[in-house]
């Protein structure tokens, strides 16, 4: 079977297929966490770290697990990177590991993690299994920023709000407030304002498609009447 070609794998990723927008997979984090952009990009690294580890690692080993263990062993690989990826953040991030608490160990569940390492990196060369991994985890990670970003800024008025949590005190001033005296809008932080927005992000992306796949077919269709010699 002839490999994917790189920019389609790299399209696929952020676009195309991205885990939030399309596959719609890892909403639990997604919908829990993303009440700050600070939140959002912790784990979203998070997530990215755990499957570039999962997937080159899977796609080193494709040869020598047999396919009736396959499952178990991609999910004993996931939850190993996991578990060094929730042990780095806690010693390091502490105040972050707080914030996101059980959200990170729950990685393991993610259903786009398993699955990339099951359709993708089982069957393709390290290489195009990094790359997958590298845009599957970014285009989630944006994904997470955004929506995060959001919901911050309609429910409390600022961006990047306790960024030292993830910078360190250095970078305290990246907190921008936008609304002085703002008393938040409640709804924007709490579960249903994490599906309106993820909703509204679906609905600009399908927007956007469908302008770029009319402009496609407008292209084509004017082809054969620049040819020339054609009647």
């Amino acid at each position: 079977m002839a490999e994917a070609p790189y920019q389609k794998i790299a399209g696929d990723g952020l676009w195309y297929n991205n885990v939030a927008l399309v596959q719609i997979l890892g909403l639990c984090p997604l919908l829990a966490v993303t009440s700050t952009a600070v939140n959002g990009i912790g784990l979203g690294l998070a997530t990215m770290l755990v499957l570039l580890g999962s997937s080159v690692t899977v796609s080193l080993i494709r040869h020598l697990v047999r396919p009736e263990i396959r499952i178990p062993v991609y999910v004993v690989i996931i939850a190993s990177f996991v578990t060094a990826v929730e042990l780095s953040i806690r010693a390091w991030f502490h105040d972050l590991y707080l914030v996101l608490g059980i959200f990170i160990p729950l990685i393991v569940t993610n259903c786009a993690i398993l699955g990339r390492a099951e359709a993708f990196a089982s069957k393709n060369s390290v290489p195009r299994a990094a790359l997958d991994a590298l845009t599957m985890g970014f285009g989630f990670l944006v994904v997470l920023f955004i929506l995060g970003a959001m919901r911050e800024m309609i429910g409390f008025g600022t961006l990047f709000a306790q960024a030292n949590l993830m910078f360190g005190e250095a970078f305290s001033w990246m907190t921008i407030t936008l609304f002085e005296d703002y008393r938040g809008f409640l709804i924007a932080i709490l579960p249903p304002g994490a599906f309106i927005g993820l909703g509204l992000l679906i609905a600009v992306k399908n927007i956007i498609d469908a302008r770029l796949e009319r402009r496609r077919k407008q292209a084509i269709a004017r082809v054969p009447a620049e040819l020339p010699g054609q009647a």
